[in-house]
């Protein structure tokens, strides 16, 4: 499997999951408050901050009528139209920079989803390591050629993308200079269940595409994520707030610091234990065979008596022949005198 570089962080199978933090409009249109959440995302041990890069015109028009209002009660934005909700959302381009820079004192990589051709040379001009194209951008060809002419990695959500929708995504990308692509398994509802994820679609989709696949999560909770990993994830992104309670646009299903920090550990040590194919004693457990049960005299003996149920038992620790040999034994005679505790050897017999 193709690794993958970004930033300096290698992206493959052989290493630790990647867990960028997403901000997308949590910082309630405060850039100090932007400015905490990349410090506490550094803090909780994530290695990336993701924003979202466009405007309340670059998205949709200011309408606020028919499809252009959200009237859906299961909707979070219910009630609104989407102009107003992107410009409640957005992050203001001029915040970027001062958001990037502060990314590269604390050691996080920085990049973003862009959602159309200007954010792209935008985010050009700030260096951007990699690109994200959103689930709901994923068949936006031109977009789609716009960011793989850049050359950069792509992270592509694939969301309601069927399969051939992903295959023309990738081919495209390809295509026109896209050669390290990473797709992430998502699900397009905020906030989504669990039972909808279908994870086991991520070893398939490696499988069929030739490239790394990763989650994008917006389940609560870390168990999703982690089942990820089994399943070979590399990528893990999550949202990310100060506090649920705090409010904005996505907070409800966002990540808190403190569990931020638990994904990354429980992360690492899910891919840790992942391991290889492996049988028999590793070797965290080679001093853990004595406590297998083996063959022992239980009673002393007189050279030439017969072993018997009473004089030998199958306990604890395992320095003596293997159980299997227990009813070979019986009937056997010792060719010494042995004492009560001796573990027994074929050269006993």
């Amino acid at each position: 499997m193709r690794e993958i570089s970004i930033g300096d962080r290698l992206i493959s199978p052989m290493q630790p999951p990647f867990i960028a933090a997403e901000m997308s409009g949590n910082h309630n249109q405060s850039l100090e408050r932007a400015l905490k959440i990349v410090e506490a995302a550094a803090r909780a041990g994530a290695h990336a901050i993701k924003l979202q890069t466009y405007t309340a015109d670059t998205m949709t028009l200011d309408l606020d009528s028919n499809e252009f209002f959200i009237s859906d009660p299961d909707s979070l934005w219910e009630g609104t139209s989407l102009y107003k909700l992107y410009q409640q959302a957005y992050t203001p381009w001029e915040w970027h920079r001062p958001i990037f820079e502060r990314c590269r004192e604390l050691g996080l990589i920085a990049f973003s989803t862009p959602f159309d051709d200007t954010a792209v040379d935008f985010l050009e001009s700030l260096d951007v390591p990699c690109y994200k194209i959103a689930s709901f951008e994923n068949t936006d060809l031109p977009l789609i050629r716009k960011v793989a002419s850049t050359g950069k990695p792509m992270i592509i959500s694939t969301g309601m993308a069927t399969i051939a929708d992903l295959d023309e995504t990738v081919r495209y990308a390809r295509k026109y200079g896209g050669q390290d692509i990473i797709l992430l398994k998502c699900t397009s509802s905020y906030p989504a269940s669990p039972a909808d994820s279908n994870l086991l679609t991520i070893p398939h989709m490696r499988e069929l595409f030739g490239c790394q696949v990763g989650l994008s999560d917006h389940t609560m909770g870390l168990g999703g994520a982690l089942a990820s990993i089994a399943l070979g994830a590399t990528f893990i992104e999550k949202h990310f707030t100060l506090s649920r309670a705090d409010g904005g646009v996505d907070s409800v299903f966002s990540m808190e610091p403190a569990e931020m920090h638990s994904l990354v550990i429980e992360s690492e040590r899910a891919w840790q234990a992942l391991g290889a194919i492996h049988y028999g004693a590793g070797e965290g457990e080679a001093a853990s065979l004595k406590f297998r049960r083996s063959l022992y005299i239980a009673r002393d003996m007189q050279a030439g008596e017969v072993l018997t149920p009473e004089n030998l038992r199958l306990i604890r620790p395992g320095f003596g022949l293997e159980p299997k040999y227990y009813e070979l034994m019986l009937g056997r005679r010792v060719k010494m005198n042995v004492k009560a505790g001796t573990p027994l050897n074929w050269d006993l017999i």
